[in-house]
């Protein structure tokens, strides 16, 4: 299973149909589940909340702008990895204020997708997106260029 957390609602509806999309893609593959927590502008709260909604047996991913970065083939294959002994993967896109140290320590993985910074509503695209390239890539099915 695929676990999303993340903190604030989507308001704007070609984002939502970006992600309502990939979801529907990666349910394929997986099941998957996206869980949106209220934003609160403090990490700790937030941090808290977030917690509740993992379990020990996820491997935890957060989003992190100081954490590593993989290329598509590469990140493919952590998930692989991680579905070899977790049967969740839960990634963590913290608030526009990052993530409480609390669940950065909880993580199996801190990741980047760059040192950019994006919309969180576009960004939950992007790693939805991420996410099926990497199940067509360990399937060997068309889609990655």
């Amino acid at each position: 299973m695929i676990k999303i957390i993340c903190l604030g609602k989507i308001k704007e509806k070609y984002l939502n149909d970006l992600i309502s999309d990939y979801k529907d893609r990666i349910s394929k593959y997986h099941k998957i589940e996206m869980i949106e927590l209220k934003d609160t502008n403090n990490l700790e709260e937030e941090g808290v909340n977030i917690l509740k909604h993992i379990n020990n047996q996820d491997y935890v991913i957060s989003l992190d702008i100081d954490g590593k970065e993989f290329d598509s083939v590469s990140f493919s294959k952590v998930l692989d990895n991680a579905f070899m002994t977790h049967g969740t993967i839960t990634f963590i896109i913290g608030s526009s204020n990052g993530l409480h140290e609390n669940v950065k320590n909880k993580s199996d993985l801190r990741l980047s997708f760059s040192k950019l910074t994006f919309p969180h509503g576009l960004f939950r695209g992007i790693l939805l997106e991420q996410v099926y390239r990497s199940f067509k890539i360990l399937n060997n099915e068309t889609y990655h260029k």
